[in-house]
């Protein structure tokens, strides 16, 4: 028996998109659920009680150490059991749109996730740097920004969407599914990885977004990264950054207690109004006096400031002079960032010399100040350089590939 609607009559079009929304409704996903949320997930169900804590341990371990995408690969559980979370619940990984291969190595991965609520599929992008010894995840929190940070490519894509705890953490696990950096996983052919242990030794939330404008997903995500009967990342390992967001900055260190990392790149509140137009909210008296006082901070625990360098704009003597005055006290370091251009900005790198000049006095006054060394520039995956090619799509491009999505949806 077949269907059809008369699309001229209102009623039919609403209740054709009313339809359609339903389809596109995922199951829930447990990843990103705290122990506590997946136990009411589970009872939610009809787990038993007595049950629940126990298949929470089990589902955490098959979900965040073995790193299983599917229900029938959780061998110590019962058949019936997991077809009856398969019913309910997903465990799967964000769609991999595109995975791009720098000549140095720096992998880029377009993911795609599904709409939530009346949305529509949406797409950000990772990346991977690998270094001697160890393996650094760049990790997005949103899709787009509202920052508008001049001289940065993500800040020309307005913002989307939060991402949820389970697109953060989602990342990590494809990133390491690609890698083959789960148990009995194959690294591919030819990939630049770190020698030995883990392909994925370090996460930087230095991606799409802001993450304290997504205070408590970011916080769930990077709570579950670091959990150790789980995926078991170092808090030493993990650094969000942030473009100043001063009454969250306590709370990261008091609450989740990562490395921190602030996006600086001016000295003068004229300069960083335009650079970084969040100053003009929280200027730089603010945002250093919230530096001074994160929790756990030490010579062991330095704040990152990232500095880009940009020609004739912030790369002055007078300026690495103002930079030294300016952190005077606080346990730092500085990376210095020369800037990776992108179609459109008016922006030039500051000449070589100049950035070697600026290093050897911050360095000379007792902060270590490493040139970060440019990554992944041929495929855009540098710093600043992120931008999802879903805002680049047509509409009519959208529609179809939510319309593909909506066919696939209800099958047996």
């Amino acid at each position: 028996m077949s269907i059809s609607f008369d699309l001229t009559i209102p009623s039919a079009r609403d209740a054709l998109a009313q339809a359609a929304r339903a389809n596109l409704t995922p199951k829930p996903s447990l990843v990103g659920l705290t122990r506590a949320e997946m136990g009411e997930a589970l009872a939610g169900i009809g787990v038993p009680e007595r049950q629940v804590k126990m298949r929470v341990a089990q589902l955490w371990h098959w979900l965040y150490v073995r790193g299983v995408a599917d229900f029938a690969d959780m061998l110590n559980i019962s058949k019936d059991m997991r077809s009856l979370l398969a019913q309910h619940f997903s465990i799967g990984r964000p769609e991999i749109v595109d995975e791009q291969i720098s000549n140095d190595g720096t992998r880029k991965w377009l993911f795609r996730f599904p709409p939530r609520g009346a949305g529509r599929p949406v797409e950000i992008e990772t990346v991977y740097i690998p270094e001697e010894g160890r393996g650094t995840l760049c990790i997005s929190s949103q899709v787009g920004c509202t920052l508008t940070c001049s001289f940065c490519h993500t800040g020309t894509q307005k913002l989307v969407r939060n991402l949820t705890a389970e697109e953060i953490l989602g990342q990590l696990m494809a990133a390491r599914d690609r890698l083959g950096d789960f148990p009995d996983q194959n690294t591919p052919d030819g990939a630049m990885v770190p020698a030995d242990g883990r392909k994925v030794t370090n996460i930087v939330m230095m991606g799409m977004g802001e993450p304290l404008y997504n205070f408590e997903e970011v916080k769930k995500a990077l709570l579950i990264a670091s959990d150790g009967d789980g995926l078991s990342l170092s808090k030493r390992r993990i650094t969000l950054s942030t473009s100043g967001v001063v009454p969250e900055i306590y709370r990261t260190g008091e609450e989740i207690g990562v490395m921190l990392a602030i996006s600086l790149h001016a000295v003068r509140d004229d300069l960083r109004d335009m650079l970084v137009p969040i100053n003009k909210k929280y200027p730089l008296k603010e945002l250093i006096a919230a530096c001074r006082a994160y929790p756990g901070l030490s010579n062991a625990r330095r704040i990152t400031f990232e500095y880009v360098m940009l020609k004739d704009v912030n790369d002055s003597l007078d300026d690495a002079k103002e930079l030294v005055r300016l952190l005077k006290g606080i346990p730092a370091k500085i990376n210095l960032i020369p800037f990776n251009p992108w179609p459109g900005t008016n922006y030039q790198c500051s000449d070589w010399e100049q950035i070697e000049r600026f290093a050897d006095y911050v360095n000379n006054a007792g902060y270590a100040s490493p040139i970060r060394t440019p990554r992944g520039r041929d495929i855009l995956a540098a710093c600043g350089q992120l931008k999802s090619e879903s805002e680049r799509m047509r509409k009519t491009d959208r529609l179809a590939l939510e319309a593909m999505m909506i066919a696939g949806h209800g099958e047996d």
